[in-house]
């Protein structure tokens, strides 16, 4: 388990901040930030103050990675580029999360590495993570800006003839406060713009093979539009479904020959195809290498 009890006794008194950052060889900021997320205890109890005076039982819980093996299809000096699973979360959830592709970042290239976006667990496919903390602060600003474009691929009900642009405002879902996850099609939402290329259709199953490239970066975009359009995503039992069974499948009560036959396939139909961008003066296009076939 990534995240680890380690007990310390204190014998006399000292500001928990300088502690840490003693014991653990971190920086000032990480260990506030480390009492900010309560991960520190004294006596027991959760230490909120950032530079209290203690002594006593210390408890602090400890991120502590895990290699499962996987490597990045490409780097450099200062960052890597993963071809992430379908059901692989990017980032640890919580304390109880066992494992995340974050781990295979941080044994690989140490503590200051990071992954520098995300994409949703049954998502696979390019996954971009920096190795220092100035390559990270460049990654998510161009990711903010709409700097780094991105390509996905998707198989989706229907049959799809021509390229098309979906231009349709994502809001925030707050009427169903049991589906977190969940956003809308609505006009009081942000703009989000995704262009649609069709690739390839499959009469036998009434399935075409898409890319999908968002023009934005809004939550769901590419699940949301494509739902929309009345082509959603096969596999998607949010957006493909009605409400009561996108329920039953976040509530963990659906079993996967359920999502099968609701969904069409047991796993959501999306991947993270090909990444382009800018990093000290040179051009990456970088394109997928894992296998994405429905059949």
């Amino acid at each position: 388990m990534p995240f680890v009890k380690k007990k310390f006794f204190i014998d006399r008194e000292i500001k928990i901040f300088l502690y840490l950052m003693k014991i653990f060889d971190i920086s000032q900021k990480e260990a506030q930030k480390w009492i900010d997320k309560k991960r520190v205890k004294l006596n027991g109890e959760i230490l909120r103050k950032k530079g209290e005076i203690v002594k006593g039982e210390l408890e602090v819980f400890v991120y502590e990675p895990l290699y499962s093996g996987l490597k990045p299809i490409f780097q450099t000096d200062d960052f890597a580029i993963f071809d992430k699973p379908s059901g692989l979360l990017v980032h640890p959830k919580n304390r109880e999360t066992k494992y995340s592709l974050t781990d295979d970042v941080r044994v690989l290239f140490g503590n200051e590495a990071n992954i520098t976006h995300r994409i949703d667990k049954e998502t696979s496919g390019l996954v971009l993570c920096s190795k220092n903390k100035e390559t990270e602060s460049y990654f998510k600003k161009a990711f903010e800006n709409r700097e780094i474009k991105k390509g996905y691929l998707a198989y989706v009900r229907g049959e799809i003839k021509d390229e098309m642009t979906i231009e349709a405002p994502i809001l925030k879902n707050r009427e169903y406060k049991d589906i977190k996850l969940k956003v809308k099609i609505d006009d009081r939402g942000k703009k989000a713009v995704t262009r649609i290329i069709p690739k390839r259709y499959f009469s036998d199953m009434d399935v075409t093979l898409i890319e999908a490239i968002p023009l934005t970066g809004r939550q769901h975009q590419i699940r949301a539009h494509m739902f929309h359009v009345k082509h959603p995503i096969l596999g998607d039992p949010i957006y493909g479904v009605d409400f009561k069974t996108a329920q039953k499948y976040l509530d963990g009560r659906m079993r996967e020959e359920e999502r099968v036959a609701l969904t069409g396939a047991k796993r959501l139909m999306l991947h993270a195809y090909w990444l382009e961008f800018r990093h000290k003066g040179l051009i990456y296009k970088i394109y997928s290498k894992g296998s994405f076939n429905l059949f």
